[in-house]
């Protein structure tokens, strides 16, 4: 019978997320020749060739893809037992957790109660798309993210809403639009745009309004965060159109105004996914039930 360590498992994981052999040994606190010599012996007892490498990492194999899932999910459950051990006293330990850029600026608020109830917990935050956000929760990446919730939850997975967010312009100083109280969405793509990328649920979400509207938008910069777009609009002259969940966060020297956009009323609903596997791991639960008391509060 073949026995595996569960920590050749975690240096498997690691190289196959890192896909560098060095990075993949400094982020388990291991010499390289260490890591090396793990995967070896777990290709050894697997009889299957698992890592691609040519003096480095080149890719798994299809081996390699096939077992890494089944990895997740042991070390996963490993965690999940130490916890359960742990959650008779002090929740300990690690929660991984996953942030929609937009919702980021929640996630003070949410490690306050959090830590309220769990001070022995720790929390590792991590800033995905909605879509590497449901990935990593299925796929025993992430503990529990923040994201958007659209009409009812993935399969596999249960969700707790928290709050409501509603497009603005951010106007730059300078812009026309900046002195009015409202603005159609038509008058906020008139003037140059920085937008996040199509990638991202929230333009996807925003992009729907478009095409509703019959409203045609080129902007003129793209990108992931929405540091980067405040920073274009306070100091790179351009608009955009954002959540309002960032309003707390933007200096008042910076003359930057969130206008409500008059024809978009609709709000977006965020909130919290976790596994929703049987029983549930604690620190899942210890998620979801801060959520909902957030909800509640």
């Amino acid at each position: 019978m073949v026995v595996m360590q569960l920590r050749h498992l975690e240096y498997f994981i690691a190289l196959a997320e890192e896909q560098h052999f060095a990075r993949a040994a400094a982020r388990c606190n291991v010499t390289q020749p260490t890591l090396s010599t793990a995967i070896a012996t777990l290709e050894a007892q697997l009889g299957k060739r698992l890592v691609q490498r040519d003096r480095r990492f080149v890719a798994l194999t299809i081996e390699g893809e096939t077992i890494l899932s089944h990895a997740r999910r042991l070390v996963a459950a490993h965690h999940e037992m130490r916890l359960a051990i742990d959650a008779a006293g002090s929740l300990r330990g690690e929660m991984r957790l996953g942030c929609i850029p937009a919702a980021m600026p929640y996630t003070g608020r949410f490690l306050r109660a959090l830590t309220a109830d769990y001070p022995d917990l720790r929390v590792a935050i991590r800033q995905l798309t909605s879509d590497h956000i449901l990935r990593g929760i299925t796929g025993f990446e992430l503990d529990a993210g923040l994201t958007y919730l659209t009409g009812d939850a993935p399969a596999g997975v249960t969700a707790a809403p928290l709050y409501h967010e509603r497009y603005c312009l951010a106007a730059h100083p300078r812009s026309p639009l900046a002195q009015q109280d409202s603005v159609s969405l038509a008058e906020a793509v008139g003037e140059p745009l920085c937008l996040l990328h199509q990638g991202m649920q929230n333009r996807r979400i925003l992009d729907a309004h478009f095409a509703r509207l019959r409203v045609q938008v080129q902007p003129v910069a793209t990108t992931d965060s929405y540091l980067a777009l405040l920073s274009l609009v306070a100091h790179g002259g351009l608009n955009s159109i954002v959540t309002d969940s960032h309003a707390a966060f933007i200096a008042p020297d910076t003359g930057v105004r969130l206008i409500p956009i008059a024809d978009l009323p609709q709000t977006n609903s965020i909130g919290m996914l976790v596994a929703a596997a049987e029983p549930m791991a604690p620190v899942a639960r210890a998620a979801l039930a801060v959520a909902q008391k957030l909800t509640q509060a």
